[in-house]
């Protein structure tokens, strides 16, 4: 599809999500929480790292919170000095829910739980965001990168936000971002040629065998 972008000779993105950063077995919010990723997460992000070790990237960008930055500086490896970081990259935010384990989300405020079902889209959280709200946050963020950027790029970001970016660039309405996976580790592949980006890969797993095809073009 045809975007607002100025004509250069174009570019790959490899949007990444961070690995596992969980701290415990409990479903929670984490939304903002600066967590760090766990044992399980960095050898998911070292397996990533052997994936994309042949792969010359001019420059890796990353959300500013630490799982992601831990994220790309294991992709980076000697090349951390190159990482740029873009707050609004971070992963929506969920307010007083953030931390909270979801059955007592569920528990204590039952119709704020069941509207968030209902309304994924513009239901937020008391002092957090809506999706609608993180998607005008992330999508002009990540305009910018691309616009300004040529070659091979990584961007490593969370899974609210590489959903968001993902339906924008694919046409989806924002209520089916959850159709799109997202595993932890995982990466996608949008290129730019000229004015026009195109979604080639999503969720790809380091390690696995073949690059899955979107599904969605």
């Amino acid at each position: 599809m045809t975007m607002p972008l100025s004509a250069v000779d174009g570019c790959t993105f490899y949007l990444v999500r961070h690995g596992d950063a969980r701290q415990d077995q409990v479903k929670r919010y984490i939304g903002q929480l600066d967590l760090s990723l766990n044992a399980v997460g960095r050898t998911q992000i070292r397996t990533l790292q052997k994936t994309l070790a042949e792969i010359d990237f001019a420059r890796i960008y990353s959300s500013d919170l630490r799982r992601c930055q831990e994220t790309a500086r294991i992709i980076a490896g000697p090349l951390a000095k190159s990482i740029r970081t873009v707050p609004n990259l971070r992963e929506i935010s969920l307010g007083e829910w953030e931390g909270q384990p979801m059955a007592s989300i569920r528990e204590r405020f039952p119709e704020e739980y069941r509207r968030r079902g209902r309304e994924i889209v513009d239901f937020a959280p008391p002092g957090g965001e809506s999706f609608r709200d993180l998607q005008a946050r992330v999508v002009p963020a990540f305009l910018e990168i691309i616009n300004r950027a040529n070659g091979v790029m990584i961007l490593v970001a969370h899974a609210g936000v590489n959903r968001t970016i993902l339906c924008h660039v694919l046409g989806l309405p924002l209520h089916e971002l959850f159709l799109v996976p997202q595993d932890f580790g995982c990466f996608n592949i949008i290129e730019r040629r000229g004015e026009q980006l195109k979604v080639k890969t999503i969720n790809h797993v380091g390690g696995s065998s073949g690059l899955c095809d979107t599904g969605f073009m």
